[in-house]
């Protein structure tokens, strides 16, 4: 039976004294267990945050390209489209 083991890998990182301090001092406050809980955690959500945000505007920009794209590129209307425009029009000449 194989066990499901998360393979990990290794993260070293350079900073400032006082940085350091200031995120130490986050972590407690914030109830992390230590520090590399909260760097990871706060690193992963800015980083769900930031992909998120990015296929939000992808998808924006593939939805406007496709609205543009049937505006200049308009089929004609069907004959079940006219006639609805016909039976409207004589609809609201009714009115």
């Amino acid at each position: 039976m194989k066990s499901s083991v998360k393979e990990q890998s290794r993260f070293d990182a350079r900073l400032p004294k006082e940085q350091k301090q200031l995120f130490e001092k986050a972590a407690t406050l914030g109830g992390y267990r230590n520090l590399s809980d909260f760097v990871f955690q706060s690193a992963q959500e800015k980083a769900q945050e930031i992909i998120q945000q990015q296929e939000l505007i992808l998808a924006s920009e593939k939805d406007a390209q496709l609205f543009f794209d049937a505006l200049t590129h308009a089929n004609e209307p069907s004959e079940g489209l006219k006639k609805a425009l016909q039976e409207y029009q004589q609809w609201t000449a009714k009115i």
